[in-house]
Protein backbone atom coordinates (compact mmCIF):
# COMPACT_ATOMS: atom_id res chain seq x y z
CA UNK A 1 0.00 0.00 0.00
CA UNK A 2 2.77 2.42 0.71
CA UNK A 3 4.35 1.61 -3.09
CA UNK A 4 1.38 3.00 -4.43
CA UNK A 5 1.32 5.96 -2.29
CA UNK A 6 4.74 6.54 -3.09
CA UNK A 7 4.35 5.84 -6.78
CA UNK A 8 1.60 8.32 -7.01
CA UNK A 9 3.64 11.07 -5.34
CA UNK A 10 6.29 10.34 -7.82
CA UNK A 11 3.65 11.10 -10.49
CA UNK A 12 2.69 14.31 -8.76
CA UNK A 13 5.53 15.44 -8.50
CA UNK A 14 6.62 14.63 -11.84
CA UNK A 15 3.70 16.32 -13.29
CA UNK A 16 4.36 19.89 -11.14
CA UNK A 17 7.65 19.54 -12.34
CA UNK A 18 6.36 19.41 -16.10
CA UNK A 19 4.04 22.00 -15.62
CA UNK A 20 6.62 24.00 -14.02
CA UNK A 21 8.65 23.74 -17.64
CA UNK A 22 5.78 24.37 -19.71
CA UNK A 23 4.31 27.26 -17.80
CA UNK A 24 7.47 28.67 -16.90
CA UNK A 25 9.17 30.04 -13.46
CA UNK A 26 6.42 32.49 -12.99
CA UNK A 27 4.10 30.38 -11.57
CA UNK A 28 6.79 28.25 -9.69
CA UNK A 29 5.64 29.12 -6.32
CA UNK A 30 1.60 28.22 -7.41
CA UNK A 31 2.65 25.09 -8.44
CA UNK A 32 5.00 24.22 -5.64
CA UNK A 33 2.08 25.47 -2.79
CA UNK A 34 -0.33 23.37 -4.85
CA UNK A 35 2.63 20.41 -4.55
CA UNK A 36 2.73 21.38 -0.47
CA UNK A 37 -0.99 20.83 -0.23
CA UNK A 38 -1.20 17.51 -1.32
CA UNK A 39 1.42 16.41 0.62
CA UNK A 40 0.12 17.97 3.72
CA UNK A 41 -3.21 16.30 2.76
CA UNK A 42 -1.01 13.29 2.68
CA UNK A 43 0.55 13.70 5.77
CA UNK A 44 -2.94 14.36 7.33
CA UNK A 45 -4.48 11.46 6.50
CA UNK A 46 -1.43 9.09 7.57
CA UNK A 47 -1.47 10.82 11.72
CA UNK A 48 -5.26 10.76 11.80
CA UNK A 49 -5.51 6.75 10.61
CA UNK A 50 -2.82 6.62 13.30
CA UNK A 51 -4.47 8.17 15.93
CA UNK A 52 -7.54 6.29 15.30
CA UNK A 53 -5.33 3.09 15.39
CA UNK A 54 -3.85 4.10 18.43
CA UNK A 55 -7.44 5.55 19.82
CA UNK A 56 -9.20 2.27 19.18
CA UNK A 57 -6.09 0.20 20.64
CA UNK A 58 -6.10 1.75 23.96
CA UNK A 59 -10.30 0.89 23.83
CA UNK A 60 -9.61 -2.66 23.32
CA UNK A 61 -7.23 -2.95 25.86
CA UNK A 62 -9.35 -0.84 28.59
CA UNK A 63 -12.31 -3.39 27.18
CA UNK A 64 -10.28 -6.17 28.08
CA UNK A 65 -8.83 -4.73 31.17
CA UNK A 66 -12.52 -3.83 32.41
CA UNK A 67 -13.42 -7.69 31.71
CA UNK A 68 -10.18 -9.46 32.79
CA UNK A 69 -9.17 -9.70 36.71
CA UNK A 70 -5.21 -7.89 37.44
CA UNK A 71 -2.61 -10.08 36.53
CA UNK A 72 -0.89 -9.74 40.02
CA UNK A 73 -4.49 -11.17 41.50
CA UNK A 74 -3.93 -14.65 41.57
CA UNK A 75 -5.59 -17.40 43.85
CA UNK A 76 -2.47 -18.85 44.63
CA UNK A 77 -1.22 -15.72 45.67
CA UNK A 78 -4.10 -14.83 47.95
CA UNK A 79 -4.59 -18.16 49.54
CA UNK A 80 -0.49 -18.11 49.86
CA UNK A 81 -0.38 -14.92 52.14
CA UNK A 82 -3.79 -15.84 53.76
CA UNK A 83 -1.73 -19.03 55.08
CA UNK A 84 1.45 -17.49 55.55
CA UNK A 85 -0.30 -14.83 57.59
CA UNK A 86 -2.22 -17.26 60.51
CA UNK A 87 1.12 -19.79 60.39
CA UNK A 88 3.09 -16.38 61.15
CA UNK A 89 0.06 -15.04 63.76
CA UNK A 90 0.02 -18.13 66.12
CA UNK A 91 4.16 -17.28 67.50
CA UNK A 92 3.70 -13.04 66.82
CA UNK A 93 0.50 -13.51 69.40
CA UNK A 94 2.58 -15.84 71.81
CA UNK A 95 5.50 -13.02 71.79
CA UNK A 96 3.31 -10.23 72.14
CA UNK A 97 1.12 -11.78 74.91
CA UNK A 98 4.59 -13.32 76.78
CA UNK A 99 6.48 -9.73 76.60
CA UNK A 100 3.49 -6.74 77.00
CA UNK A 101 0.29 -8.78 78.05
CA UNK A 102 -3.15 -8.15 76.21
CA UNK A 103 -1.60 -4.59 74.96
CA UNK A 104 1.39 -7.18 73.04
CA UNK A 105 -1.41 -9.16 71.70
CA UNK A 106 -4.11 -6.43 69.99
CA UNK A 107 -0.68 -4.64 69.16
CA UNK A 108 0.30 -7.80 67.16
CA UNK A 109 -2.85 -8.39 65.58
CA UNK A 110 -3.87 -4.70 64.55
CA UNK A 111 -0.30 -5.57 62.81
CA UNK A 112 -1.74 -8.65 61.26
CA UNK A 113 -4.52 -7.00 60.39
CA UNK A 114 -3.12 -4.48 58.74
CA UNK A 115 -0.35 -6.65 56.49
CA UNK A 116 -3.85 -8.58 54.95
CA UNK A 117 -5.40 -4.87 54.85
CA UNK A 118 -2.56 -3.49 53.16
CA UNK A 119 -2.24 -6.72 50.64
CA UNK A 120 -5.87 -6.36 49.87
CA UNK A 121 -5.91 -2.75 49.14
CA UNK A 122 -2.94 -3.49 46.37
CA UNK A 123 -5.08 -6.32 44.91
CA UNK A 124 -8.01 -5.07 44.67
CA UNK A 125 -7.05 -0.87 44.40
CA UNK A 126 -11.33 0.34 44.46
CA UNK A 127 -11.94 -1.94 47.72
CA UNK A 128 -12.84 1.06 49.57
CA UNK A 129 -14.53 3.14 46.79
CA UNK A 130 -18.20 3.41 47.09
CA UNK A 131 -20.38 1.80 44.07
CA UNK A 132 -20.40 3.04 41.18
CA UNK A 133 -17.63 5.52 41.90
CA UNK A 134 -14.48 5.57 39.53
CA UNK A 135 -11.98 7.94 41.36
Amino acid sequence: MTDARDTDLKKDLAATLHARGDLGPEYESELVDSFLEKIDSRIDGAVERRLRRGLAEQQMQAARGARRSRGTDSWGERFGFGIVSLVLAIPLSAIGGAFAGMTGLIAAWVGIVGVNLAQAVRLNPGLFRGPGRED
